[in-house]
């Protein structure tokens, strides 16, 4: 039988040999201070002042509170294009979706190792493609040695660290959002100067509007949240909700961004719109669900086609806006990036904005 705290420190710790504590393996001695959630009170009294992510001049979000839109692709993407545009403009990415990371898969970053401490004992972002990461994924072990029955089949890809299940409270979520959020040295994981920092830190938020999404929003001081749907209304129903939750909160909201819009025929070079969500359509169902909302007309900042080459680069870990071409002025990829990139470029501009 095990003494308890022993117990304690194996079930939660990411690895055994930094001694550290739960719930990411953090050490005791960290400077860096955590703001506190009151657990009682209504969601606007008593709350601290929102803060500045240390060594991160600008927050974006990306929601959908619906899961299975491409959100987490979109952030990946959108991470790339804001440092592709002409400002070369530092970007790191957030991985908040503690439940289901899937960032460490888009990047190509898969089975990494633990992310490394600086001195005061802040996590360092792991880097590729030029973009420093940091997510939950990084911090658990493989599901190999926390899994009781490992799968029997030779041709079954081995076991990640993404597949090891996050089975927590909400308190123990919280805590570990903060960690990510306030913890992190996004200085150390920057190329073009250790003490640089970053100009804006992409956050890919999980869906609903749960406590994670929550503690961002009373938390950080936020530049910017744009929201992903598929143009159908079953996915509106619950934007309409999460879209209410970041008014609530008083955060900032650039716009709409609808993924998977339509098709284009390459014999007919015609969009096709296979959810029937054509934004275009004042009677279709779904236009009228974005318009009672108030997010129509320019509030629609990007209307991203349904593009093959997009959902395989993610599997291979090469973001599409890194490796994309286009050959003709209707080819679907070329479409695609070019709306991504105004989708960075409206971002960008209304930061500026915002900030002058």
């Amino acid at each position: 039988m095990l003494p308890a705290g022993l117990w304690r420190r194996r079930i939660f710790t990411a690895s055994g040999s930094r001694k550290h504590e739960n719930p990411l393996g953090l050490p005791s001695n960290n400077t860096r201070s955590l703001p506190q959630i009151p657990r009682r009170g209504p969601i606007s009294r008593g709350l601290p002042p929102k803060r500045k992510i240390p060594n991160v001049k600008r927050v974006v979000l990306v929601s959908s509170c619906k899961g299975g839109v491409g959100k987490s692709t979109i952030a990946t993407n959108l991470a790339v294009s804001l440092s592709l545009l002409p400002q070369r403009l530092r970007v790191g990415i957030l991985d908040l979706d503690v439940f289901g990371p899937s960032i460490p898969t888009l990047m190509g970053l898969k089975n990494v190792e633990e992310p490394g401490l600086t001195r005061d004992g802040a996590l360092i972002p792991i880097t590729n493609h030029s973009i420093p990461t940091m997510s939950m994924a990084y911090l658990l072990p493989s599901a190999s040695h926390s899994s009781s029955s490992p799968s029997t089949n030779p041709d079954s890809e081995p076991p990640t660290n993404e597949d090891t299940p996050v089975v927590w409270r909400g308190l123990m979520v919280q805590k570990a959002v903060q960690q990510l959020l306030f913890q992190t040295d996004w200085s150390a994981g920057v190329s073009q100067g250790a003490s640089s920092g970053l100009d804006i830190l992409v956050v890919d938020l999980p869906p609903g509007t749960g406590d994670i999404p929550l503690s961002v929003g009373q938390l950080v001081d936020v530049d910017s949240t744009i929201i992903i749907t598929t143009p159908d209304v079953l996915s509106l129903s619950d934007v309409r909700r999460g879209v209410s939750m970041f008014r609530k909160l008083e955060i900032p909201l650039t716009g709409l961004v609808i993924n998977n819009g339509y098709f284009i025929c390459p014999n007919c070079t015609e969009r096709h719109y296979l959810f029937g969500g054509n934004p275009n359509d004042s009677e279709n169902m779904f236009t009228k669900g974005v318009k009672a909302m108030g997010m129509d007309g320019d509030r629609i900042i990007g209307e991203l086609p349904l593009v093959v080459d997009v959902g395989r680069g993610g599997e291979k870990g090469i973001p599409y806006a890194l490796s994309g071409r286009g050959v003709g002025d209707n080819d679907p990829g070329k479409v695609w990036l070019a709306a991504m990139t105004s989708v960075a470029e409206r971002i960008w501009g209304e930061i500026q904005f915002n900030t002058n």
